[in-house]
């Protein structure tokens, strides 16, 4: 990898970036075929689900942003399960020793196809039969495997038996260059599409049909029926209740640019919580990745993941106090918790965000993990993340952003549709007193959070990237490369990064690695040894490491409305513009 940077892709009609691509030509199939964003957004995504198991798959989650060209409201689609109603912290608690074990009993109902279905019949202007063509290409006919896909079949698939037929085929590693094909996973697709054929109506109706063969259909059944064989909690009647939400975004304003993320069911406010921390910090003053910028950077999002771990979970079931969180004078407290010559050791304490907040606090809320002597999280030996990410600006300007997820290993490939159904719970405390607790119906309090900044009104770059607690980390520190010092996105994407893990880690068992701090080989010597003076951790990178987030973007000038794309060259990223 050279040490230059590449040019962002410009474009006058469209751009999609994703981190994959092939999933990006998918898209691309879709635009030139006269789709628009959301089309060839769910079309990119659904091609990602067969493209990399080891990161996502199409039982999964896919959060999703949308918004239109013309400045109409920004929306989103909360594209995350809930735990089944017959899970519960007593059952693990007597049956598993207060574990939450690997598998089956792990997962949530699937959010992924509800989510694509959604955002295509709201925000699209295809059929699934059309979007879906260039995934049922890559299913049916085969993929080339890379090497992230022959590492992860060779090692990550779980010892589930329907798994390990699927990608595992004779008990064959797929090597790299192989065609590998996923014929299940095809017929799910085509079953899909004979289901929208059949509605009586209008394409929505399709749309729709294709979706319930899934949720209250045979498929459902299916499932529900494997469930019930192997032990596990779901069942048809949790999948027949279940449906994404469109929602409005969480939103704060940045030096004039709007900045909207996915509500608190997944980290996404925490992005809005550290801009506004850093709004007020002189930034350029202190001059790019210097130890003063990347100190002020770690230290402000240590506090405000402080506030993830107390406040964050579904808004369903715990009062989360957003406004409060969000509010400039609570941010301007907390900016001042920073100090600039030393860095907090641990996670610092979490602060009081209900006096900014227009609700009165009810009984859910705050919770006892505030306490200062509560028990810190084990240190971890391994920092786990996941996901994918992709996003599209279309010829009128809208823009779709999202990010899905899933590995496909950690729940149990239900035999005969080439798709496993969410292990998202392991992103579940098992502490009552955590807002993010098990409850039945309660979704788990989600890592991946799409984002998109609109300026003046029209969508101006939608951005984000995998990466677990990492995502948020990576997202902040490009946006500020573009905004802060004009950097192109693909200039300001493949810039060194720096990456913190002084909190819980969002996956079970939720240890953390307090004061350390994940540093690419990149940024100067003389500037990690400052970071080390000042009490941080510093854990030498490679050059370009994939720990450090890998974060796609499409900026769109306002002025001469040329598109301008970047994808992370961390991973198989790839950003296509015409």
């Amino acid at each position: 990898m050279s040490g230059s940077h590449r040019p962002s892709v410009r474009a006058k009609r469209y751009v999609v970036s994703s981190l994959h691509y092939l999933a990006t030509m998918g898209g691309v199939r879709i635009l030139e075929n006269g789709g628009n964003a959301a089309d060839a957004g769910v079309a990119t995504g659904i091609c990602i689900n067969v493209l990399q198991p080891g990161s996502t798959h199409f039982g999964g989650v896919a959060p999703i942003i949308y918004c239109p060209g013309t400045g109409a409201p920004v929306e989103t689609i909360s594209g995350l399960g809930r735990w089944p109603r017959a899970a519960s912290i007593d059952t693990f608690q007597k049956y598993h020793g207060g574990d939450l074990p690997p598998g089956i009993l792990r997962t949530v109902t699937p959010a992924s196809p509800d989510a694509w279905l959604t955002a295509l019949a709201r925000f699209g202007t295809m059929t699934f039969e059309q979007v879906i063509q260039p995934a049922l290409d890559l299913a049916e006919n085969g993929l080339p495997v890379d090497d992230q896909f022959h590492a992860f079949a060779g090692g990550a698939l779980g010892d589930a038996p329907s798994t390990t037929a699927v990608f595992n085929p004779c008990g064959h590693i797929p090597q790299i260059g192989e065609v590998f094909c996923q014929k299940d996973l095809a017929n799910t697709f085509r079953r899909m599409i004979d289901a929208e054929r059949g509605a009586a109506g209008d394409r929505e109706s399709g749309i729709r049909a294709a979706r319930d063969l899934i949720y209250k259909g045979a498929i459902a059944r299916e499932i529900a029926e494997f469930y019930a064989r192997e032990g596990g909690l779901l069942t048809y009647e949790d999948l027949a209740a279940f449906s994404v939400r469109v929602e409005p975004p969480a939103h704060i304003t940045y030096k004039g640019y709007d900045v909207y993320t996915c509500g608190p069911w997944c980290q996404g406010p925490t992005l809005n919580m550290a801009l506004k921390i850093l709004e007020g910090v002189d930034l350029r003053r202190m001059g790019h990745e210097s130890a003063d910028y990347l100190h002020a950077i770690i230290e402000g999002i240590k506090l405000v993941f402080a506030d993830r771990e107390a406040y964050f979970g579904d808004p369903d079931f715990v009062q989360v106090p957003l406004a409060g969180l969000l509010d400039e004078r609570y941010a301007a407290g907390r900016r001042n918790a920073i100090d600039p010559d030393s860095a907090a050791a641990d996670m610092p304490t979490a602060g009081d965000p209900w006096p900014f907040h227009p609700e009165p606090r009810g009984e859910n809320g705050p919770f006892p993990i505030l306490d200062p002597d509560r028990p810190q999280p084990e240190r971890l030996s391994h920092w786990e993340s996941d996901t994918s990410y992709l996003c599209v600006v279309d010829e009128q300007g809208n823009a779709f952003s999202s990010t899905p997820s899933d590995v496909v290993g950690w729940t149990p490939v239900v035999p005969g549709l080439g798709f496993p159904i969410s292990g998202r719970g392991t992103q579940t405390w098992l502490d009552p007193n955590h807002p993010s607790c098990l409850q039945p119906w309660k979704r788990p309090r989600l890592t991946p959070n799409p984002a998109l900044v609109v300026k003046d009104g029209r969508p101006f770059m939608p951005f984000g990237c995998p990466g677990g607690d990492a995502q948020v980390q990576g997202m902040l520190q490009v946006f500020l490369n573009i905004i802060e010092f004009g950097m192109e996105p693909q200039e300001a994407i493949d810039a060194p990064r720096v990456i913190s893990h002084s909190f819980p880690n969002s996956f079970w068992s939720h240890g953390s690695l307090p004061g350390e701090v994940t540093v690419e080989a990149r940024i100067a010597p003389h500037i990690r040894e400052e970071l080390r003076g000042r009490g941080h951790i510093v854990d030498d990178a490679d050059d370009w490491s994939r720990g450090v987030s890998r974060v796609c973007a499409i900026t769109v000038d306002p002025e001469t409305n040329t598109l301008l794309g970047g994808a992370d060259p961390r991973s198989t990223s790839y950003a296509i513009g015409w």
